[in-house]
């Protein structure tokens, strides 16, 4: 199968590197593996290969200009795919430093924090995968002949899968250097943080996962109890972390480097040393993502009320301003409002040369307008892991695993994140009660509101089991006012609800002039097959078929 070659190939090789440095050559491996150097410079491969900035358009967070085929539901199953390549590649050099470096002539001490490096990427890799297709060959070895029977190993369960990664996370904890040990060139390496970090963000997955899915295999329970200990120990043992004091510049180059303490998991981009990792994060932003309305209504109101319960709520709306007013301040540090200067000069609503991302509220969230006018040349680093998600996780995690949550506990989680927004509106569980309202959901909500465009709610969706709820329906945008934008209304093509709310003659939304990015009819969600991927065709075939489909994407029987 094709990443089973890639994994063969891949083995034979490692790069020798600063961690901000493409290689510019690779080593024979036997050539390899005689000093700490090599054990580091082959680990720097794993952090060039690490995904960073992304606009994730899967769920009903984002939109774009063109529909995204796995949101709207109308995807079939690949040839071959990155999404299952790519992980599988980086898993390949992983097991070589994991075998190969222990094989070095050098202290065990310095053996192991090489190694632990490694087994931590080859969790994150691995997570990658199960969170995708579920069950997936686990692959532990290099691979010396591509006549090794495991080549064409079937599926393993994917509690096994993720017992694995628990196993990497836990050898990484252990023999990692704590994060404020990482200072000047090593800032940006794994640190025991990272590795907490991403055994709360693997326990609470696969515990709510397992859960609301009602998945073979384990104990939902025993998960959610390694997301909750590992996040303990961050909060209250170890206490390396804390909140960055602004919201808004924490997403700027203010944020950047050791001395942000809100950081757990980072890719680093030039110019650290070589400056030649960049992205191309602002220009998305303006070309190709903009929030949805659904994701705007999630804000909740200045009375700590959502908007179904809020007197705060403006009815009608009549500008734009209208869902800025009276609400928790992340939603104007997100989005744009107009007139404010954005990607072109002062924002106007539905502007084509503006818009270009489609007609959903604009992202101001981490926009520099400096990167912008680089053009691919973008180098601020990118949070995967921020202790804010860790706080969120924790109290999340601690709610589904015990039924219930203290004041306590939602102070030092849910509102330590509202206050550093200046939101002093306080969850507790009294609020809760004497609202009508429902505690997870409320914990969820926080949740969407802080990650918004940080690459999280998909896999939120997907483990809540409410995808199928969310993902069919209409995507709805901006609200049009004659006023506020040169573009008339005969130029939206008939796209707007009316005053009812109704569009085609059906009930979307209680307010009129609302966009309608895409018609619910062009939208689709099947939860017997789309909470998966599907896997390529390739790799079933080369396989020898014992790697079967996942159900209902065409030949799950075969």
């Amino acid at each position: 199968m094709k990443k089973i070659y890639a994994l063969f190939a891949t083995a034979l090789l490692v790069a020798s590197c600063s961690l901000d440095v493409e290689p510019e050559t690779k080593l024979a491996d036997t050539n390899f593996w005689k000093s700490e150097t090599d054990l580091r410079g082959a680990c720097n491969r794993l952090y060039i290969d690490l995904p960073g900035f992304s606009h994730d358009k899967r769920s009903d967070e984002l939109v774009g200009p063109n529909q995204d085929g796995v949101s709207s539901g109308n995807r079939s199953v690949p040839g071959t795919s990155n999404d299952w390549t790519y992980p599988y590649n980086r898993i390949g050099v992983c097991n070589n430093i994991i075998i190969k470096g222990e094989t070095a002539p050098i202290a065990q001490e310095t053996k192991d924090r090489w190694i632990a490096e490694a087994r931590f990427f080859r969790a994150y890799h691995y997570f990658d995968l199960v969170k995708k297709y579920g069950d997936v060959p686990l692959i532990l070895k290099v691979f010396d002949s591509t006549s090794d029977p495991d080549v064409k190993r079937a599926r393993d369960p994917r509690e096994d899968v993720i017992q694995q990664c628990y196993s990497d996370l836990d050898f990484a904890a252990q023999h990692l250097p704590q994060i404020d040990k990482l200072t000047g060139s090593d800032w940006g390496r794994v640190s025991r943080s990272a590795a907490l970090g991403m055994m709360v963000r693997i326990g609470l997955y696969e515990g709510t996962h397992k859960k609301y899915h009602q998945t073979t295999g384990g104990d939902y329970k025993a998960h959610l109890k390694k997301a909750v200990d590992a996040a303990e120990t961050m909060i209250y043992t170890e206490k390396k972390h804390s909140l960055y004091p602004d919201f808004t510049k924490l997403f700027l180059f203010d944020g950047e480097g050791d001395k942000n303490k809100e950081s757990v998991f980072v890719k680093i981009y030039g110019p650290n040393d070589a400056g030649i990792i960049t992205h191309n994060n602002s220009r998305g932003l303006e070309n190709t993502a903009a929030v949805t309305r659904s994701m705007v209504d999630n804000f909740l109101y200045t009375d700590g009320l959502p908007r179904e319960k809020s007197p705060l709520v403006i009815r009608p709306e009549v500008k734009y301003a209208d869902i800025l007013e009276n609400r928790d301040p992340r939603l104007a540090m997100t989005l744009y409002s107009v007139g404010e200067q954005a990607y072109k000069g002062a924002y106007t609503p539905f502007k084509t040369d503006d818009q270009a991302h489609g007609y959903g509220y604009p992202i101001k969230k981490g926009f520099i307008m400096s990167e912008w006018s680089t053009n691919s040349k973008e180098t601020l680093d990118k949070m995967i892991i921020r202790y804010a998600e860790i706080l969120i996780s924790y109290a999340e995690a601690f709610y589904e695993y015990n039924g219930s949550i203290s004041d306590e506990k939602l102070d030092e989680t849910i509102n330590t994140v509202r206050r550093r927004a200046g939101f002093n509106t306080m969850l507790t569980n009294a609020f809760v009660q004497a609202n009508g309202l429902n505690m997870l959901d409320e914990i969820r909500r926080e949740r969407m509101v802080e990650f918004i465009d940080e690459g999280l709610h998909y896999d939120d969706i997907i483990r809540w089991k409410t995808a199928e709820k969310v993902l069919p329906n209409a995507v709805l945008g901006l609200l049009y006012n004659a006023d506020e934008t040169p573009v008339k209304e005969k130029e939206l093509g008939g796209r707007l609800t009316d005053a009812d709310g109704k569009y085609k003659g059906e009930k979307l939304y209680d307010e009129g002039n609302i966009f309608v990015i895409e018609e619910a009819g062009s939208r689709n969600f099947d939860p017997a097959r789309d909470y998966l991927y599907p896997i390529p065709t390739y790799e079933i075939s080369t396989s020898g078929g014992n790697i079967k489909q996942n159900p209902n994407w065409g030949n799950a029987k075969d």
